[in-house]
């Protein structure tokens, strides 16, 4: 039985495939029973509400293929997800799969929609595929991007695929590659900026990022691409994955990433508005992987959006 369905209020028995082996089973039940407070999970496993073939499980027992596994009804307060999506939406995302086979999927993700449901948001990109391939009993993203950026998504259709990519990222052997448009002219062609990054959350439970001496290490490339009188258009190598790393480098160096309403110029925001800008410009452009499953190299390219080729061509243009 597939891991992503509604949550039930009903005691389930759910048998643990190939693709679900190998994980814990609090993990297992925290990726099943979305929005279930996690307090709730380990209260469940402690009471023996949760069995494995019929006996008590410790919170760090790893499954098994062929496990039945006893779940308890978890009740939630968040609304289950979605079990259909729009046909605009089915469309969109089907349109915009640049790789795809029996281990992993990439997708050209489209800015404003978030890779996953959260407290304030139904539906995410994942949850929409799962919806899309329901004949897929593992799907899961590898990486995240944020909301407002588009571009290369990996998606794995397997527990070892997800594994080998996520290992891949963590070595620093996937080379990522963003486009993006920073105001003004960089100083040098090629300007490499190493600066600790410190998430903080704000009163109002806004996350803002900063640069920290007592954060963790962040490593940005950024390379000229092509100068124009008020803004260049920049290739940007990432060596780390922090969150917001390019926006808050990019900052840093007194260049923000136009249209970013969080570390930007204002000013410079208004301005790009006048040249069609209408969202943060920044985009996942390439990947360059090793298969997961056969270790060949693998390039991926997530062509730059016609809402982002505009902007270029007006600044060209004026």
């Amino acid at each position: 039985m597939a891991a992503h369905k509604p949550q039930s209020q009903k005691v389930q028995f759910l048998e643990i495939n190939a693709n679900q082996a190998g994980q814990r089973i609090d993990n297992f039940l925290l990726s099943l029973e979305k929005g279930v407070p996690k307090s709730r999970i380990y209260r469940a496993l402690r009471k023996g509400e949760v069995r494995v073939n019929k006996g008590r499980i410790k919170q760090t027992y790893k499954l098994q293929s062929g496990d039945i596994v006893r779940v308890p009804p978890l009740r939630v307060t968040e609304k289950s997800t979605p079990e259909t999506i729009s046909d605009s939406l089915r469309t969109a995302l089907l349109s915009s799969i640049l790789f795809e086979d029996d281990s992993m999927l990439v997708i050209n993700k489209p800015s404003g929609l978030a890779v996953h449901a959260g407290s304030q948001i139904q539906l995410g990109l994942i949850e929409a595929l799962r919806v899309i391939k329901p004949e897929q009993t593992f799907l899961e993203l590898v990486h995240r991007l944020d909301r407002d950026t588009s571009g290369c998504l990996m998606i794995a259709k397997s527990r070892d695929c997800l594994l080998n990519l996520q290992q891949q990222m963590q070595s620093d052997s996937i080379d990522k590659r963003y486009l993006t448009l920073l105001k003004g002219k960089l100083h040098e062609r090629e300007q490499l900026v190493e600066q600790p990054l410190q998430k903080n959350t704000l009163s109002s439970g806004e996350r803002m990022v900063a640069v920290d001496p007592a954060g963790k290490k962040a490593k940005t490339l950024f390379l000229q691409q092509q100068a124009m009188p008020q803004a260049q258009l920049t290739e940007v190598k990432l060596f780390t994955g922090r969150t917001h790393q390019i926006r808050v480098h990019a900052a840093w160096l007194g260049h923000p990433v136009a249209g970013d309403d969080k570390y930007g110029d204002r000013e410079f925001n208004k301005t790009l508005k006048l040249y069609g800008l209408k969202r943060l410009f920044l985009h996942a452009w390439r990947l360059g992987i090793k298969h997961p499953l056969s270790g060949e190299p693998l390039q991926l390219q997530a062509p730059l959006p016609d809402n982002l080729k505009i902007v270029i061509e007006n600044l060209q243009n004026p």
